[in-house]
């Protein structure tokens, strides 16, 4: 007994069609980072390579090694910045990592002057989110070397957006007009780039990817939406389906205190169960102040603080049995709690609720 993702396979390869149609057929990078955002880094990547999918992302080279030995054939592009120790295996399981910083070029000119080869890479450009990236006062000086350099084969060009799931804008498109003048320099350089990408979940439904031929996606694959200030027009799916069972019940009077601190007393005589999952099973602790779980179609509150490895819930008049299940987070059968619902009342965002599902969590895959 315990607590299970159960992560539906076929809403993932449906959120990536939608997504897709929303681009108008670019080629999409699906970005499987962090275990899959939680989902499942291999098994969503296996599912959307057999749906069509040609590209992928993560952060770590010891992710993309991942990949590759559960058999992923297609590109996959590593975000961190460049380890030089790191070199013959991103050669040897063909990843193409970030050329980010000015230090890292003369390095892999260095290394295929000793070794006769590199990675392939993607120039990525720091146009105002000030973390990797080239600064964009140096990329006319890059972009010539590269020229200069052929042997060091760099297929594509990208940078990140800061605010494109904000209201407001004006950022976003201030980042857009610094990212279309490299690409400009580049082309009175005769320097081409095979990949240009500049997107995340919010610009793919705030912004038009004009700029780009290709679109990478996170975020909203896996059902959510970035933030609570994007338009919600595409009828994506929640992937994941986040459940546990009761394991305990009691009936008790009005008044009773429940869990740490007896913040919580019930108003009347309750059913209180116990669920087996807690905030080190990736339940949010805050969310016990406004949250809510789903059992058979309707809502019963979390009652008091949630523990490390349970919590409780007041099913009032109602009479659950051990070994019935709630539906913590996602989209099934007892009704919906969507992450953006627990992400606001928690003041939160959906990655941070979707990457700390984990503890003793079992995963099941289904299509």
């Amino acid at each position: 007994m315990g607590p299970k993702a159960i992560i539906h396979l076929d809403r993932l390869k449906s959120n990536y069609d939608l997504i897709k149609e929303k681009v108008n057929n670019l080629p999409i990078i699906s970005v499987v980072k962090a275990n899959g955002y939680g989902h499942g880094g291999v098994a969503c990547a296996k599912a959307l390579e057999t749906h069509g999918c040609r590209f992928f992302a993560v952060f770590s080279i010891e992710e993309g090694i991942e990949l590759r030995k559960a058999g992923v054939q297609s590109d996959i592009l590593i975000f961190s910045r460049i380890d030089a120790n790191s070199l013959p295996e991103a050669i040897l399981h063909k990843l193409t990592l970030n050329l980010c910083h000015e230090a890292d070029l003369p390095l892999l000119i260095k290394y295929v002057e000793e070794n006769g080869g590199c990675p392939t890479v993607h120039l990525k450009v720091d146009t105002g989110m000030t973390r990797l990236g080239i600064d964009i006062h140096n990329t006319e000086n890059i972009i010539h070397q590269l020229k200069e350099h052929p042997e060091v084969p760099c297929e594509g060009i990208y940078s990140h957006f800061a605010t494109a799931d904000e209201g407001d804008l004006s950022f976003a498109h201030a980042q857009e007009s610094k990212f279309k003048s490299v690409i400009k320099i580049a082309e009175n350089i005769g320097f081409t780039f095979k990949y240009i990408h500049f997107s995340n979940s919010g610009a793919v439904i705030n912004l038009n990817q004009s700029v780009t031929n290709m679109v990478r996606v996170g975020m909203s694959l896996y059902g959510a939406f970035p933030s609570q200030e994007v338009p919600m027009d595409i009828p994506i799916q929640p992937v994941l389906e986040f459940k546990a069972p009761i394991v305990n019940i009691r009936k008790v009077p009005a008044g009773t205190p429940v869990s740490y601190g007896g913040v919580f007393t019930t108003e009347s005589e309750s059913t209180i169960g116990v669920i087996q999952c807690g905030f080190a099973d990736g339940i949010p602790r805050p969310w016990y102040q406004n949250g809510h779980v789903m059992f058979k179609g309707k809502k019963y509150k979390i009652a008091g603080r949630i523990c490390m490895d349970q919590f409780m819930v007041d099913f009032e008049g109602q009479e659950p049995h051990v070994g019935e299940e709630v539906l913590i987070m996602g989209d099934g059968a007892d009704g919906c709690v969507r992450m953006e619902e627990i992400a606001r009342s928690i003041n939160s965002t959906p990655y941070v609720i979707s990457t700390g599902i984990s503890g003793r969590t079992r995963r099941i895959y289904q299509d």
